[in-house]
């Protein structure tokens, strides 16, 4: 077998998710994009070390690293997906603000601010 249909599939593979990870809202489907493209360099590592004849394999144990790490990367990721989800009732992630970020009007609104306020009047 040639390099190059394993390649080309891995090619296509990482366009696939790439195109998932910048145009996808949804939090999941984000994730998701990220395994493929994950995927395809594992299919590329073990293309080459076949290609290249490896006595030590460094292309299989790298492959076996990546999916360890791609396991670890869903558990945490999905975790933190599920949580916000709880939170805030949406995995959209346009709509999703960083924590520290608050609007001004939040800020005057609160109940420590306007008891500050009405105490100084």
């Amino acid at each position: 077998m040639h390099l190059a249909y394993p390649a080309v599939l891995a090619a296509l593979l990482f366009c696939v998710g790439l195109y998932g990870v910048l145009a996808r809202r949804n939090a999941i489907l984000v994730l998701m994009s990220v395994e493929l493209m994950l995927n395809a360099v594992n299919l590329n590592l073990v293309a080459f070390d076949v290609w290249l004849r490896d006595t030590l394999h460094s292309g299989q144990a790298l492959t076996l690293f990546t999916i360890a790490i791609a396991a670890a990367e869903i558990g945490i990721g999905l975790a933190i997906v599920l949580a916000v989800y709880r939170n805030r009732g949406t995995s959209d992630i346009d709509r999703l603000c960083d924590t520290a970020e608050t609007d001004e009007a939040e800020v005057n609104e609160s109940p420590g601010n306007t008891k500050k306020a009405e105490a100084s009047t």
